[in-house]
């Protein structure tokens, strides 16, 4: 397993505004989801989805991002709006976790919350293993309704 340690004492994390293209491929983002679904999953719950923005859908989403933004900051400049518009866009590809932790008889919330860390830390794993650049971000607008009801 040598290969293996050497991939992961090499991963890191890289900056949203070096995250360049080109995107994976159709087979590559498959191999992906793949590896970042074969996580410990106590009850085989799957706590956990993925949402993939690509092309236009990181514009659509990154202008309901900008919505909300608007509607808390009514003061923000255009530069700011824009900046917040484009934050998906920044690398060519996103693919969001989403943890779907939920009250369970025998597997705690927490265990679930962790299971969908685990899919996100082996996302950015294989992602790296697969030559590319990533970066796990978590920023306010994954917490906020109105820009997760639209995803």
């Amino acid at each position: 397993m040598p290969d293996a340690i050497s991939l992961l004492k090499t991963r890191r994390s890289v900056k949203p505004i070096e995250l360049t293209g080109p995107a994976p491929s159709a087979a590559e983002i498959e191999t992906l989801l793949t590896v970042a679904s074969r996580v410990p999953d106590h009850g085989k719950l799957t706590p956990w989805r993925f949402i993939l923005f690509e092309d236009r859908g990181r514009e659509i989403i990154g202008d309901t991002i900008a919505e909300a933004f608007k509607a808390d900051r009514p003061d923000a400049t255009e530069d700011q709006i824009a900046f917040e518009r484009g934050r998906l866009a920044r690398a060519p590809l996103v693919i969001a976790v989403v943890s779907r932790a939920a009250p369970h008889v025998k597997i705690p919330e927490w265990e679930q919350m962790l299971s969908a860390g685990a899919a996100a830390m082996n996302l950015v794993t294989a992602a790296h293993a697969l030559g590319y650049a990533a970066n796990w971000i978590t920023e306010w607008y994954a917490y906020d309704p109105r820009v997760m009801k639209a995803m």
